[in-house]
């Protein structure tokens, strides 16, 4: 039997939707914006800091690839911790630990001190954007996915536009 939902029933639909939609994705988007540009700014401070510092562009490749090691071995343990946990507790988690990790590449003086930040930074950062996908895939069904998931990627060009010029000051 098929059963087509009334006029009412998809507005109210459409209405708790709105609700999530203003109440999940600016956030997220701002969350993935900072994310985006913890990733991009080691690029930005190359010049200064290999001057101020005296990397080499071996120490400094290194240690800006270091970030992904730390990313793709913590990616998976931190996404299953998600499901046990709840998302409030492993976002929370991730966004402060990483931003106390991010705070203290200010105190960084040496190449060691670099690496062990920058792949720390891949440890806290590892598991965000996969646990945003699957905490947005708990409420929008595959029909609103691609619209949610679209809105909170925007943060990539939104990075480049607000990264660029900020990292120039």
């Amino acid at each position: 039997m098929l059963v087509i939902p009334s006029e009412s029933a998809v507005d109210g639909a459409s209405t708790l939707y709105n609700k999530i939609n203003w109440r999940l994705l600016p956030f997220l988007l701002i969350c993935y914006l900072f994310a985006y540009l913890d990733r991009v700014n080691i690029g930005f401070a190359k010049l200064q800091m290999q001057g101020d510092l005296g990397f080499s562009d071996a120490a400094y490749g290194v240690g800006a690839g270091i970030f992904f090691i730390g990313y793709v071995l913590f990616e998976i343990p931190s996404n299953l911790m998600l499901p046990r946990i709840g998302a409030r507790k492993t976002f929370s988690r991730i966004l402060v630990l990483w931003g106390i990790t991010s705070a203290c590449m200010l105190f960084v003086r040496n190449v060691p001190m670099f690496y062990a930040m920058r792949f720390l930074l891949g440890i806290f950062e590892a598991g965000f954007a996969p646990g945003m996908i699957y905490y947005l895939s708990c409420w929008y069904g595959p029909q609103r996915m691609a619209r949610a998931i679209a809105i909170v990627f925007l943060a990539g060009p939104l990075g480049g536009i607000v990264g660029g010029p900020v990292s120039a000051c």
